[in-house]
């Protein structure tokens, strides 16, 4: 039987609006996927902080891009860009419904080991741990805020 992504390419955690999620030594990376239905906009904020209770938190000002479309697969996706910063504003839009942020771990401050994405609306966030460490079974993974 061949291994599964989840544990070797991945790690999700589904409900990740305003989550510590940990990155330096857990992952390469996280992919953020944000969705708010109804053409409404939203805002999405980015923090890092040193530990999972938020110690030292601090916006951090790394967006330069990201991806929209509508999330219901009728589309591509279209790669937006802004100057650097710690939010991402979607337009009120069906086709920036969905939008799609990736953060790197060496964009974390030093001693800094967790981010986190919020919705200032009503949006949800989903939070992949990708480009994992060390590949495990998926009842071996590690809490993502751990």
């Amino acid at each position: 039987m061949s291994q599964r992504a989840l544990g070797r390419l991945f790690n999700p955690t589904p409900a990740a609006d305003g989550v510590w999620i940990a990155l330096k030594g857990a992952a390469s990376g996280v992919t953020f996927s944000c969705y708010l239905a109804g053409a409404v906009g939203d805002v999405y904020t980015l923090q890092e902080a040193k530990d999972n209770a938020g110690t030292g938190a601090q916006n951090l000002a790394i967006i330069s891009e990201y991806h929209t479309c509508t999330g219901n697969g009728s589309d591509a996706w279209t790669r937006r860009t802004q100057a650097a910063g710690a939010t991402v504003t979607t337009a009120a839009a069906a086709t920036q419904n969905a939008a799609v942020i990736e953060v790197e771990g060496t964009s974390l401050s030093d001693t800094y080991k967790y981010v986190k994405l919020t919705s200032t609306g009503a949006g949800t966030v989903a939070a992949v741990q990708r480009d994992l460490g060390v590949m495990r079974a998926a009842a071996s993974l590690p809490a993502t805020g751990a």
